[in-house]
Formats: C-alpha cells, sequence, structure tokens
C-alpha cells in the first residue's frame, strides 16, 4: 500500500494527532519549495548579476564568482526562511479551505486556535533554524565572502586600510556622593594604519585635574603583545607645564607608550553589521563606545537588536498568513503568491522606516528593532481573533 504524506509524518512524529499530521503534511512542500525558489531568486538578484557585471567589467575570474555566489547563498536562505512560511500558510490553508475541509473540522467543534496551531509549531522551530543559520553561519560566509572578492580584485591591497584612527581613553572617578564621573586621560590618533603600524601617530595625554601634560608624536607604532604596550619610532615628546608652555622636548628612536590596544581592535575587528555575530558585534560596541563614534554605534546597536528580532518573523509571517488564508472564500495559489509578496513587501517597508528611526536617534535601538515584530504579532492575533468571534 503506498503511504500518504500524512501517514509518513505518523512514523516521524508518532505523538501527533492526525489532523496535525495531515495540516503538516499540507504546509511543509510549499515551505522547501519557498525557501528554494526565493533563495534562488534572492541569490540571481543580490548576487549573481553583480558577479556578472565584475566579470565583464572587472575581469574577475568565473572561479572566484562562483565562490563567491556560494558564500552569499546562506544570507538568502536566512531571508527565504520566513518568507517560506508566510507562503506555505497561506497555501495550506487556503487549500483546505477551499476544499471545504476546514468547514468540516469546524463543524467537529475545533477552534480556529487549534487549526492554526500546527502552523505556529512549525514558525517555532524555524524561527529557532533561522537564529541559528543568522548566528553561526551567515556572519561567517558573508564575511568569507568579502575577503574573497576584495582579494581577487585588489591582490596587493593590504588586509586592513584605514584612516583617521581615534580612540579615547578616561579617568572614572567615584565622587563622595558615590557618583562617578568620567575625564579624558589619553587620546590616541593615528593617520592611517596599513595592517601592520599605525603610522603618523598623535598622543595626547591630561592630568587628574584635566590638564593637558603631554604630546607624542611617532612617524609608527606597532603593538607589542608581549609588553602590552605601542612599540613607537622615531617621534618627540613634549612635556607641558601647568601653565601650558613647553617644559621640556625630548626626540626618540623608540619608545613604549602604555595604551590599550583597543584601537588596534577597533580596525582589525570592524565588519560589516552582516558580517558579524551578536557576540562580536557586542564587542564592537563597547569599543566603539570607548571610541566615541555615536553615529556608527547607534547603527550597530540597531542592526544586533533586528538581527535578535528577525528570526521572530517566522511566527509573525506563519500566524498572519494562516489567518488570512483560513476564512472560508477561494483564494487561488497565484493570489496567494501575490498577498504574500504584499505581506512582506509591507513588513520590510515598515522594518526599514522604523529602523532608520532608531539609527537617527528617535527612538531607542531596542524599539527600533522590535516595534514592527509587535505591529506583526498584533496584526495577526487581531485576524485571528475577529474570525474566532464571527463564527
Amino acid at each position: 500500500m503506498k503511504l500518504g504524506k500524512p501517514y509518513f509524518l505518523k512514523f516521524v512524529f508518532p505523538s501527533l494527532s492526525v489532523m496535525d499530521r495531515y495540516i503538516a503534511a499540507e504546509l511543509i512542500p510549499p515551505f522547501l519549495f519557498g525557501v528554494g525558489g526565493f533563495s534562488s531568486i534572492g541569490v540571481a538578484v543580490g548576487s549573481l548579476f553583480d558577479m556578472v557585471v565584475k566579470i565583464t567589467e572587472l575581469g574577475l575570474s568565473w572561479t572566484i564568482a562562483a565562490q563567491v555566489v556560494v558564500l552569499k547563498f546562506p544570507e538568502f536562505i536566512s531571508y527565504a526562511l520566513p518568507i517560506s512560511v508566510l507562503l506555505a500558510t497561506l497555501i495550506a490553508y487556503s487549500r483546505l479551505s477551499n476544499d471545504s475541509e476546514l468547514i468540516a473540522l469546524r463543524s467537529c467543534g475545533v477552534s480556529l486556535y487549534r487549526l492554526v496551531a500546527p502552523a505556529l509549531v512549525l514558525s517555532l522551530i524555524v524561527t529557532g533554524i533561522t537564529f541559528l543559520f543568522n548566528e553561526l553561519i551567515v556572519p561567517a560566509a558573508n564575511y568569507q565572502a568579502t575577503i574573497t572578492l576584495e582579494k581577487a580584485l585588489n591582490e596587493e591591497k593590504p588586509a586592513f586600510d584605514e584612516n583617521g584612527i581615534l580612540y579615547p581613553e578616561y579617568h572614572t572617578f567615584t565622587q563622595p556622593n558615590g557618583t562617578t564621573t568620567q575625564t579624558l586621560k589619553r587620546l590616541f590618533y593615528a593617520n592611517r594604519f596599513d595592517g601592520q603600524s599605525m603610522k603618523d601617530l598623535t598622543v595626547l595625554e591630561w592630568s587628574t585635574l584635566g590638564k593637558l601634560k603631554k604630546i607624542i608624536l611617532s612617524e609608527s607604532a606597532r603593538w607589542n603583545s608581549k609588553q602590552n604596550t605601542w612599540d613607537c619610532s622615531h617621534g618627540s615628546i613634549y612635556f607641558i607645564s601647568p601653565k601650558t608652555s613647553f617644559k621640556k622636548i625630548v626626540t626618540f628612536d623608540h619608545q613604549e607608550i602604555s595604551f590599550p590596544r583597543a584601537p588596534l581592535d577597533l580596525v582589525t575587528k570592524a565588519r560589516d553589521p552582516y558580517e558579524m555575530n551578536i557576540l562580536q558585534a557586542i564587542e564592537m560596541i563597547q569599543l566603539l563606545k570607548g571610541a566615541g563614534d555615536r553615529k556608527k554605534l547607534r547603527m550597530l546597536q540597531v542592526r544586533m537588536q533586528q538581527k535578535i528580532a528577525f528570526p521572530f518573523i517566522c511566527i509573525i509571517f506563519g500566524l498572519v498568513g494562516a489567518s488570512m488564508s483560513i476564512r472560508p472564500k477561494r483564494i487561488s495559489k497565484g493570489t496567494s503568491f501575490g498577498v504574500c509578496l504584499i505581506v512582506i513587501f509591507g513588513y520590510y517597508l515598515l522594518s526599514f522606516v522604523i529602523g532608520g528611526f532608531g539609527i537617527a536617534g528617535i527612538l531607542s535601538p531596542i524599539v527600533a528593532a522590535w516595534l514592527p515584530n509587535l505591529f506583526g504579532f498584533g496584526a495577526g492575533g487581531w485576524l485571528l481573533w475577529r474570525l474566532e468571534a464571527n463564527g
């Protein structure tokens, strides 16, 4: 006897009820189709076309282009997972509704909430998969794609070539009333970092009273990991009296400066937000707080919160898709696909606008990242409640 899809799932998930297995069998095929289809479209539009341009105009080799396309695939799979949940719920529940199977289940006393439960379970599973995918695979693959492309197009360019590295170091004092205050202790500035050394270094040092007491100028400086100091070469040290006049000038060929390695971390660990996992983003946020780059700091904080919030749109899309298609009105597969695109466009437009408010400082990073999700949960819950209330 040929086993149907519900019977196959019985061996995989023996604890599920017949109804759950039946609905799951309707959800899984369009979900898998969506993952393959949407990720392929994303790669073709977002990466493949760009590689073709680089091959024809910049002489990029086909093998390197193929490597970059493969490395970009995980990112588009992560985007396709929640979209596929929406498509699967729209198609599956529309089919059940068009064939009056939902009406039959409702006549047996099954509530809409119970009918939507399999879709929500699938959404929760995909949420976990999306989160792990975005943490363990996507950042590393994106970073490797960037490095591979840069090396191919700029073979003689060093791995790092940053300009204008600025990093402050602060004194922290505890006041008699228990409050803490910060004053500037040292200011580290390098005109350029070539991957090995900081070039044209300037270090300003202040006393605990807030008076500038020393200026260090050096042609280059390299981090000494054994001594945890900066080894400066060919420079001068200007000692300044409390009356802001030069007290002494010392020239040197080699001088060690006791300063944190944070300026080095700031350039060597700098990546695009989509090339960092959450731990790397948190580490970079701490460095940017010390560097005082408020604009970049806020952008990274918003992106990190969005990274955490993104997988939960699987649940939103599952809830919205099931609620929209469970009503007793015939919806074709073509209509389901169109509704899917409208919902996706609306959600991402809302997320983009609200995320912009967060980067601009109008909203906090947490609110900017999670507010679209709250709207989505509210809309999906309201649709389902209204259908259940109307019978």
